[in-house]
């Protein structure tokens, strides 16, 4: 059902997919559907959370190398925005749900940012006992690297650089990280 959801809502878009049409393709009645998923939107955000699980799992392996943290932080953020531009290019659709629960903050997006957050707090702490990150409070220290990566990594802000080249982005995006690193090191904060 949710390979059938999935090539409908990268045909058609989400605004266009209906339970009734996947239900049709999958060979039951759309009430069985809705004993899974609850509504539409449920059904879509099932699929957006395949694709965020995938990404999740990426920057897990990320978190769990044996790579120093400040490496490790860097390459996460790195990874996490370029995943984002790769799927708003590859399929709009699927972008266009995760923008959309993020915006509206929907369970899915709240779980997927709850992850991030864990992931990053993971790196954080083990910079922290190496050494390699000098800061007074954590939650400020994780609140900063949310707060200066938001502009490249938020969907909505992913959106409007489309048409920006990617290496100027990845640049920008680079300079951000060491200016936040030098900080995490020196711990300002």
């Amino acid at each position: 059902m949710l390979a059938i959801a999935a090539d409908h809502l990268r045909r058609l878009g989400h605004r266009q997919v209906t339970v009734v049409g996947v239900a049709a393709e999958a060979g039951m009645t759309h009430a069985n559907v809705y004993r899974y998923f609850p509504s539409k939107t449920a059904l879509v955000d099932a699929v957006a959370g395949r694709w965020l699980r995938e990404v999740e799992a990426e920057l897990g392996a990320i978190a769990d190398a044996p790579d120093p943290a400040d490496d490790k932080l860097e390459r996460l953020l790195l990874a996490l925005a370029s995943m984002q531009r790769e799927v708003l290019a590859r399929d709009p659709h699927l972008f266009a749900v995760h923008r959309d629960a993020t915006v509206e903050s929907r369970p899915i997006a709240r779980r997927h940012r709850g992850r991030l957050r864990q992931l990053v707090e993971r790196v954080i702490e083990e910079g922290m006992n190496a050494g390699t990150f000098s800061l007074r409070d954590r939650e400020r220290g994780i609140a900063f690297i949310f707060d200066t990566s938001h502009r490249f990594l938020h969907p909505v802000s992913i959106q409007l650089d489309v048409e920006v080249p990617r290496d100027l982005i990845e640049a920008r995006l680079g300079a951000v990280i060491r200016a936040m690193l030098r900080i995490l090191r020196i711990g300002t904060l």
